[in-house]
């Protein structure tokens, strides 16, 4: 059984329908890297996936054999599903080691704890007491990142995780991801670096305007298959 399956899923924004049929599946500690333009429906089908947004039928969506399509945010949390939002998200008026623990609410057990984000992190541990929105935009990823993991999930998604970062930056995230993936995390990756993404992911979906335009192994498309489901021409 796939840890998450999404089977023909619809999501409505209001009136406008975002996605359209979205099938796919993710095993436990397999990596997706999901990509597409800007207004694909990336953001949403995370956002669905964490119970941010409601799915049109709740069978749509079932994560460890349970149909989770209309469960709230919190309760999805307790399951073990953690998003890295888009923005990052931190509460300003806390210090960095404040934003880390909101992240153990769930109460779930698990390996991650602060010892072992600080291990992943070493810079948030000499910045603990610091703002967390004093810090410098990559190192606050990794407060988001880490505030995640330590919600214990069994499935983390990430939403442009390297938006904006500098290049050396960027490798230190993914460093980082390459060990979280070890510890046995299944992972959603959404990223506007194709090759990076494809690098690190077992599989690859691609969206275009709400849609499936090409899923299968990472390695297994040639640039032009990709450019042509990327951007529909």
């Amino acid at each position: 059984m796939a840890l998450l399956e999404l089977d023909s899923l619809d999501v409505f924004h209001g009136d406008l329908q975002a996605l359209f049929g979205v099938s796919l599946a993710l095993e436990a500690g397999e990596v997706l890297a999901l990509i597409g333009a800007n207004g694909a429906g990336k953001s949403t089908l995370l956002q669905t996936v964490a119970g941010l947004l409601v799915a049109s039928r709740p069978q749509a969506l079932r994560f460890d054999g349970e149909a989770i399509g209309a469960r709230p945010a919190e309760v999805l949390a307790r399951a073990g599903i953690a998003l890295v939002p888009e923005g990052r998200m931190l509460f300003p008026s806390l210090s960095v080691e404040e934003n880390l623990l909101m992240g153990t609410l769930t109460r779930r057990p698990g390996p991650w704890n602060l010892a072992r984000a600080y291990e992943l992190f070493p810079v948030l541990e000499e910045f603990r007491k610091r703002p967390a929105t004093s810090l410098s935009g990559g190192q606050q990823q990794m407060v988001a990142v880490a505030r995640a993991l330590l919600s214990n999930p069994r499935l983390l998604l990430c939403d442009e995780i390297s938006l904006g970062l500098a290049p050396l930056v960027v490798e230190q995230i993914y460093q980082s991801l390459a060990r979280v993936r070890a510890s046995g995390l299944a992972i959603v990756l959404v990223e506007q670096d194709v090759s990076r993404a494809c690098a690190a992911a077992d599989r690859v979906c691609c969206l275009l305007e709400g849609r499936v335009t090409l899923q299968g192994v990472a390695d297994a498309f040639s640039p032009a298959q990709i450019s042509h489901a990327y951007f529909g021409n």
